[in-house]
């Protein structure tokens, strides 16, 4: 009899572009590597570029499509290979063209590449090959920077729960059972796992900062007009952003100098260059939260249900920004849920802006959303989303106006209470609640400040809950002062150092996953009571299966078998039952969390017997594994 004590995992679609694992690289570890760091590694001759592809691949192999199964990758560029092989030989003749010579990284699949499809997250565009890249694509090879291949998202941006018709459901590689998060939350999950070096994604609301959040990342949607969106898949032309998450906020300054300013097939960014700096990095100096002022917009900590771990988290993160030397004050924008409500450009603008995208790619197998929908080409979850726009308002409709009003008033107040405060930021959660789980609903998330003021926003790892969900705050600031909001990032990230990186994709073993572990226990209560419990753990799924064989006669059979945690040194609470009574021979298939993976760690997990002899148990043993 087998007996399941874990949530049912959700099956996603296999990646269709992962392929088998390459050959290892040596002894290159790239987990948790940072660009500066990787760089020096290639100026030295330690590494070269065709070395770190392999390590990424090799990484994507063991964890995108097996083990945790995160799913986050559509597809892989083949030629990456060569094109490291091309930087490699430039560096030795003419030396690094930058920071981003020869380094690997990702780019969600709603920006064009010439090179590899651009779907989008959807089967209807799973065959569509532009022509040329993306504007920002095109400045980071530019850089020398190495497209190691396309990220997943939630189908043509319209969502939050990366779900899509072509790759199914992607996960969170901080607990499998949830989502990534945002429609960017395929680049989340893959720069968590250190899939490369950096990744790009999009934001309409919320889809760089609520993966970051999610995945305890740096991401930065940055002020409207910085940046291009020059072939990048729209939702909403007046709301989206194209942008970095990275796990450092030096890994994100070196990818935002390397794709900001002005391009020409964007009329939003013609004054972008006057505000670009010679360097991003600049910004990023020692002891910057000393004397900033951040405001607390308290009225975006609403708490929902199941949010109270990440309260905490907030509060704490708060004050030890202030005894860091900043000075945090209570702040408010009289009006702001007037303001914030109904603010969504996307359904009035959503249905032309794909339709002016498409006509810009003659080979697109599709011309229009309704041309989708028709053929029903999207994933059920989406089928409202998708269809509701199709007889929806459109910017001709007097609603557009109003909203288009809304946020001339909101930028008005917003600036107006920097201004008056002298403030370097407004400070308040990405996100409202934990990361859902999968076939969950949608969640709230602050999204929505950035989006109608066109400012900047930076969301910070803040923490994680005890369970170990990353929480996620967020830094708004002034138009144009992503070198201030990197500074203050900057000066969190040293003084907290946030980042920690997910159990599920560990360093790899010459080149493999770390292997399942097990263990035998034997417990044995008196009399004929006895029973034999075969544990084996993967450590990249946190899923432990336990095969038990137990025997007894009378007041010696086994009324239960249960995994116990200790308290104090000593017994504590029952974990979960793993038999039953009149059970002897039984399978159970359990899923650890965060507490209970640190607990079988410190060796705060054992098993423990009881009869009807022994009702309050007996033959206690400590689990304990070794490497299979």
């Amino acid at each position: 009899m087998k007996r399941s004590r874990s949530v049912a995992l959700v099956m996603a679609t296999m990646a269709p572009a992962v392929q088998a694992a390459p050959q290892p690289p040596g002894n290159i570890e790239v987990a948790e590597a940072s660009i500066p760091q990787l760089q020096a590694a290639l100026a030295s001759g330690a590494v070269t570029s065709r070395q770190l592809v392999l390590a990424y691949l090799a990484r994507i192999a063991a964890y995108d499509s097996q083990g945790p199964a995160l799913n986050s990758i559509v597809t892989l560029n083949p030629a990456a290979l060569a094109q490291a092989d091309a930087l490699d030989k430039e560096r030795a003749s003419k030396g690094p063209r930058g920071p981003l010579h020869g380094i690997p990284v990702l780019v969600k699949d709603n920006f064009d590449t010439k090179d590899m499809p651009t779907s989008g997250g959807a089967l209807a565009l799973a065959t569509l090959q532009p022509a040329q890249d993306a504007h920002q694509v095109d400045k980071l090879r530019s850089a020398g920077a190495i497209i190691l291949g396309k990220t997943a998202m939630h189908e043509l941006a319209a969502g939050t729960t990366t779900i899509s018709s072509l790759t199914g459901q992607s996960r969170n590689p901080y607990d499998l059972l949830r989502s990534p998060g945002g429609s960017s939350g395929g680049t989340g999950a893959a720069i968590a796992a250190s899939f490369a070096a950096a990744g790009m994604g999009s934001d309409t609301c919320g889809s760089i900062r609520i993966p970051a959040a999610y995945q305890n990342l740096f991401g930065l949607r940055t002020t409207r007009g910085l940046a291009s969106r020059t072939g990048v898949i729209p939702l909403s032309d007046t709301q989206d952003v194209a942008g970095p998450l990275a796990r450092s906020v030096a890994d994100l300054a070196i990818m935002l100098d390397a794709t900001v300013g002005s391009d020409k097939r964007d009329a939003i960014t013609a004054g972008a260059d006057a505000h670009v700096p010679k360097s991003y990095a600049d910004a990023l100096q020692p002891g910057s939260l000393k004397g900033a002022r951040i405001g607390v917009l308290r009225s975006l900590f609403t708490v929902v249900p199941d949010d109270g771990d990440g309260k905490l988290v907030y509060d704490q993160a708060i004050t030890a920004m202030r005894n860091a030397g900043a000075e945090v004050i209570e702040v408010a924008i009289p009006g702001l849920d007037e303001m914030l409500n109904d603010a969504s450009a996307s359904t009035f603008e959503f249905v032309e802006d794909l339709r002016r995208y498409l006509a810009t790619h003659p080979g697109a197998p599709v011309a229009s959303l309704s041309q989708i929908v028709k053929a029903g080409l999207h994933h059920d979850q989406l089928d409202k989303r998708l269809r509701d726009p199709l007889t929806g308002p459109d910017r001709n409709a007097p609603g557009y106006q109003v909203l288009l009003a809304k946020r001339t008033v909101a930028r008005a107040a917003t600036d107006a209470l920097l201004t008056k405060e002298r403030l370097d930021a407004l400070l308040y959660p990405t996100a409202l609640g934990r990361p859902p789980v999968i076939g969950a609903e949608n969640i709230a998330s602050n999204c929505r400040l950035s989006v109608v003021t066109g400012l900047p926003a930076l969301a910070i790892p803040a923490g994680f809950t005890p369970r170990g969900l990353p929480v996620g705050l967020e830094l708004l600031g002034a138009a144009f002062a992503e070198p201030r909001l990197l500074a203050l990032a900057h000066g969190w990230e040293q003084l907290a150092k946030p980042r920690q990186p997910p159990f599920s994709t560990p360093p790899l073993v010459a080149g493999k996953a770390p292997g399942p572990q097990q263990t035998v226990v034997s417990l044995a209560g008196g009399g004929s009571a006895k029973a034999t419990i075969r544990f084996t753990y993967d450590p990249t799924t946190a899923r432990m299966l336990a095969d038990v064989t137990a025997s007894g006669t009378g007041r010696d059979a086994p009324i239960a078998i249960a995994l116990h945690r200790s308290h104090e040194g000593g017994p504590g609470p029952i974990l979960v039952p793993i038999m039953l009574r009149g059970q002897k021979r039984v399978s159970a298939d359990l899923v650890l969390d965060a507490v209970a993976r640190a607990d079988l760690a410190a060796g705060r997990l054992a098993v423990v017997l009881y009869t009807a002899a022994a009702p309050l148990g007996t033959g206690r043993v400590t689990l304990t594994f070794k490497p299979e």
